[in-house]
């Protein structure tokens, strides 16, 4: 399995233009700190089961985190 790791062009949390599935803030969160998409994909997944503002968190982010562009 390759991993795919994003080269920054600004430091700080920014949407990338490449690996997005829904807006890319999930890719954003794995390139700040240096992870994988999938990894923060998958916690993000299991964190929306447990109760608590995971999904307003996710749109807020959406609204806050320039794209890389």
């Amino acid at each position: 399995m390759t991993t795919t790791y994003f080269p920054t062009k600004r430091r700080g949390l920014v949407r990338p233009s490449e690996g997005r599935i829904l807006a890319g803030v999930c890719a954003g969160l794995a390139r700040r700190f240096g992870t994988t998409p999938t990894r923060v994909r998958i916690i993000a997944l299991i964190s929306c089961l447990l109760p608590g503002p995971q999904f307003v968190i996710y749109l807020a982010l959406w609204l806050i985190m320039p794209n890389e562009d």
